[in-house]
């Protein structure tokens, strides 16, 4: 079936579905394969349910005119996307990177919706089935799209951004992520460096850190908008940076203060502006953004529970971020201090060493005590006596006791769900 059959098809419904739990009336559900499910096998439960219409990829389930069978329903899913995405012709701002991408793309999109009618990518649907789903997620009224990617090896980026043909684009940076997939740091750096080599091949623009050595370098000689926060020469400039533990900073001498931890946020925060003021939102507005965005879902928040202040940072990790938080966690004036941190997953080869220097980061001193907890922890366990190793949570959650009321960092990869903590104090 061609692709303008099949739009007129997606036209022609409400919304767009993948999962048969959440369907909902008048639908376009597409049926795709994973390693444990087909979901060709719920395309008639997906009608009963209310689909309008289903895509399916096996001609055993072919039911009737409803169902519209193509020879690859991802494959569809994706080039669907990309018709529906030049037929609307919006402009579309593109950020990947190894931390902060998801609370990123948040803060521009608070910055940007005070002008523009923005959709932006939902939790971290950012892989191969998620931007898809978010450039269909998009309408005729809407006005500036931001789409998130992710990735955890080489073409990855550069196959999204051949979706989603982003106008302009953003890196967070470059750190110690998937460092398996990407074949370590300079794997990480050519990967999501593609980004750069879409928009620059396509004469499109970057928006740049230029406090960033590896960002500036790959931008020289390309159309790009710069922010720093060091004087470093740039478009916009920031001053007045602190975090004790909430980032404030001044931008054009208008002091904002937000209500996102540690510095390492801090330019998260100067990209959004930074964005904001190319599209030349006011300094009043870029405030009003950044003040009004309260950090959710495990990210960077800080929790009150039983006389106990937390820093919930549990969402994921990585070694690059988890050092940062580490650093940006010692550094606070507040005693006493217990840091609760899990493994690091997808690090291949260099898990035992990368564990190991987190583990090293962490001082004898008074006032602080860390649990890590996990297999690769527990495998570089140190004798310190502020360190306390289990090989999982369940005899971590056995041993655990806290009693003064303290200041308490919890950061760990997703799978380790480390919130889980919060049932404990």
């Amino acid at each position: 079936m061609n692709m303008d059959t099949i739009y007129q098809a997606f036209l022609s419904c409400k919304t767009i579905c993948t999962d048969t739990r959440n369907i909902s009336e008048n639908c376009l559900f597409v049926a795709l394969k994973g390693e444990r499910f087909d979901a060709n096998t719920f395309a008639k439960e997906a009608l009963e349910k209310g689909a309008k219409y289903v895509i399916i990829d096996n001609p055993e389930y072919q039911i009737d005119n409803r169902t519209i069978l193509v020879e690859n329903s991802l494959d569809t899913l994706q080039k669907l996307a990309q018709h529906h995405r030049r037929q609307l012709g919006l402009p579309i701002i593109a950020l990947t990177g190894s931390n902060g991408k998801t609370t990123t793309k948040e803060l521009i999109n608070a910055v940007l919706s005070k002008k523009f009618k923005t959709v932006a990518t939902i939790g971290n649907l950012n892989n191969h089935i998620g931007v898809p789903l978010t450039l269909l997620s998009f309408t005729k009224e809407t006005e500036m799209g931001i789409v998130e990617m992710g990735a955890n090896h080489q073409k990855e980026i550069e196959f999204l951004c051949s979706i989603a043909e982003p106008d302009f684009g953003y890196i967070t940076n470059f750190g110690k992520a998937h460092l398996e997939g990407f074949g370590g740091v300079e794997g990480v750096i050519k990967g999501k460096s593609e980004m750069f080599s879409y928009l620059f091949a396509n004469s499109k623009m970057a928006f740049i850190n230029n406090d960033d050595p590896i960002q500036a370098q790959k931008s020289a000689g390309f159309h790009y908008y710069s922010f720093s926060l060091q004087n470093n020469e740039a478009s916009v400039q920031f001053t007045k940076i602190k975090a004790n533990p909430f980032v404030s900073l001044s931008f054009q001498e208008v002091k904002i203060q937000s209500h996102l931890i540690g510095l390492y946020n801090a330019t998260n925060i100067c990209a959004a502006i930074t964005i904001g003021h190319y599209f030349e939102i006011s300094s009043k507005d870029l405030k009003d953004a950044i003040e009004g965005y309260i950090p959710t879902n495990n990210r960077s928040q800080i929790v009150e529970k039983n006389g106990h202040e937390i820093l919930l940072d549990a969402y994921n990790a990585n070694p690059s971020s988890m050092k940062l938080a580490l650093e940006n966690f010692m550094q606070l004036d507040k005693s006493p201090k217990m840091a609760i941190l899990g493994d690091m997953f997808e690090l291949g080869a260099t898990s035992i060493d990368e564990h190991k220097s987190i583990v090293e980061l962490v001082p004898e001193i008074e006032n602080l005590t860390c649990y890590f907890i996990g297999k690769w922890f527990n495998t570089v366990a140190k004798a310190q006596k502020n360190l306390h190793f289990y090989p999982d949570f369940e005899s971590f959650q056995s041993n655990f006791t806290v009693t003064n009321p303290s200041l308490l960092l919890i950061k760990g990869s997703r799978g380790m769900a480390l919130e889980r903590t919060l049932e404990l104090l």
